[in-house]
Order: C-alpha cells, then sequence, then structure tokens
C-alpha cells in the first residue's frame, strides 16, 4: 500500500485524572475556609478547558469534593454535556442501607450514568479515619461496589497510610487509587521514611497511585521544585509507570501555584523515562485503570 494510504496513528491520549468543579456555597464546603479563599467561587467546565487545551490536555477525570449524592448528579450531567470529562469519580453512601437506591440514581442512562467509573470518601476529614476504613457497614459498601466493578479512591494522610494499606489489603477485587501519594507530610523532609510508610500499599498490584495535590502539601509560598520531585522519583521506584497516572487536584492546586506549574512539575519528573512510559502516566494509566476507553473519543 502507498503511503499515501497509510494512516497515521492518533497520538495517546493525555488525561488530568484528578480534577474538582462546583458552585460554591459555604455550607456545602466546609473545607473551604478562609486560608482556602481563592477557593471560594464556582470552578465549572468553562473554567477548566482553556487549559486543559493549553497544556495538551484530552480530557479529565472529575472527582467528587463533598458527600452528595446531589453533587455526583451534577458532575455525571456536566460529563454528559462536555465530552471531553471522561469519567466521574462521585460519593454515595457506602454505609447506607439504601445504598443500592443511591447507585440506581447515579446509573439512570439519561444523566451519563456511563461515565461514573468510580467513588470516593473524604475520609482524611474523618474524626478517626483508621477507625473508618475498618467499618463493617463501609467494608460492605466496597464489595458491592466491587461487584459493580467500578474504583474507589483512597483519601488519606500520611499519618494513616498503614490503615490504608490494611484496608486495600481486604479489598482486592477491583482498582483501588490512592490519591495525592497519600499526601505526604512535607514538614518531616525525609521523603525516604514516607516511601517506607507508603510501600505496603505499592506491593499491592491493584494498588494505583496519582501524582497530584503535592504542592497544595507544601509550603504555598515558598515550595520549590527540587524539594518535591524526589516524592515523583520514589512513587516511580514503587509503583512504575503502569500504576501511577497525572492529577491536577485544579482548582485547588491555585492556592499554592497554577495549572502550569503543577504540569510543569510533573513533566520534570517523568522527562528521562521512555516514550511508553510517559505515555502511561500521562494518560493510559488513567484510561486502562478506570476503563474510560468507552468514553474517550
Amino acid at each position: 500500500m502507498s503511503s499515501r494510504h497509510s494512516s497515521v496513528p492518533a497520538p495517546p491520549l493525555r488525561v488530568d485524572a484528578h480534577q474538582h468543579f462546583w458552585t460554591y456555597e459555604a455550607r456545602d464546603y466546609p473545607w473551604i475556609d478562609q486560608r482556602h479563599a481563592a477557593l471560594q467561587r464556582d470552578f465549572l467546565p468553562g473554567d477548566l478547558k482553556p487549559l486543559l487545551d493549553q497544556h495538551g490536555i484530552d480530557g479529565c477525570i472529575a472527582v467528587q469534593a463533598r458527600h452528595s449524592v446531589d453533587e455526583t448528579d451534577a458532575l455525571l450531567t456536566q460529563a454528559a454535556e462536555h465530552p471531553w470529562i471522561f469519567g466521574v469519580v462521585g460519593w454515595a453512601d457506602l454505609r447506607a442501607d439504601d445504598l443500592d437506591v443511591q447507585l440506581a440514581r447515579l446509573g439512570d442512562p439519561h444523566k451519563g450514568a456511563q461515565k461514573l467509573v468510580g467513588l470516593r470518601h473524604l475520609v482524611q476529614n474523618e474524626p478517626a479515619p483508621s477507625l473508618f476504613l475498618q467499618d463493617p457497614a463501609f467494608a460492605r459498601g466496597m464489595r458491592q461496589l466491587q461487584t459493580l466493578g467500578l474504583t474507589y479512591d483512597v483519601l488519606i494522610k500520611d499519618k494513616d497510610l498503614h490503615a490504608a494499606a490494611d484496608f486495600c489489603r481486604r479489598h482486592d477485587q477491583h482498582h483501588l487509587i490512592l490519591d495525592h501519594l497519600g499526601k505526604p507530610d512535607l514538614s518531616l523532609e525525609d521523603p525516604i521514611a514516607w516511601a517506607d510508610r507508603l510501600a505496603p500499599l505499592a506491593a499491592l498490584p491493584h494498588v494505583a497511585c496519582k501524582l497530584s495535590g503535592l504542592i497544595t502539601e507544601a509550603d504555598w509560598q515558598r515550595w520549590r521544585p527540587v524539594e518535591l520531585l524526589p516524592y515523583f522519583y520514589l512513587a516511580l521506584e514503587l509503583f512504575g509507570p503502569q500504576r501511577l497516572m497525572f492529577g491536577s487536584d485544579w482548582p485547588v492546586c491555585q492556592v499554592a501555584g497554577s495549572y502550569s506549574d503543577v504540569h510543569q512539575l510533573f513533566e520534570s519528573a517523568i522527562s528521562t523515562l521512555s516514550v511508553d512510559e510517559q505515555n502511561a502516566l500521562r494518560g493510559g494509566t488513567a484510561i486502562r485503570l478506570y476503563g474510560l476507553q468507552g468514553n474517550c473519543p
């Protein structure tokens, strides 16, 4: 066949695997306090799309930011209206007796249900996160989630990595995604000790991790890439590119830097990797683990 009839393979898709949309009401987002004053406004798809285009990113995964089925409904509606929102990680009360009803509501095909790819709970905000992860009712809900083939995003802080590893060992029938590298305590200035705490999670083949949310764990005004890159490198050693993915954590990242700052930090961390490894980190891992193949153009 002559070259003029040969098709050029489409470039691999790039995905921002972690960002948020919201219509801001103070009562709905108690975690957005005065320190986060820059976040006390609406952030909608029209605000994000120019940033994705600017950085050559094809689409995103919208992640819940409050414990509300209504919010998840809204995210699914936005995803149905915008093809570049490839998936939604929503929320349902996994401890509830009426979990079936909640999931049925989110499964309405007229509301973009095919884009519901997983669920998340703000475990880090619970009074006792490690005890929450041991709740029998929560475990029951997780088992139901597994039967549906949905992922679960694990949001905890560094101090609860051990409890998160135990939790993930008990739930090994679907993919679990650790958000924000487990939110390392950067004040300790010891990435090796953090990596030692993260290693038991990384040893579980069904657990992946998002390279996201790191600049907001650092000093918002004075962080430098040289201080944060070791965490990326250690995560790459522990998980490998096939279980890591890029996430901007927009708009939360804006309290400490711009979308470009976050993207440049990520690109610096992966600059010496092979093309295939970079493609996995930029989108391939997210597409595979969240099952986005049918949602992407």
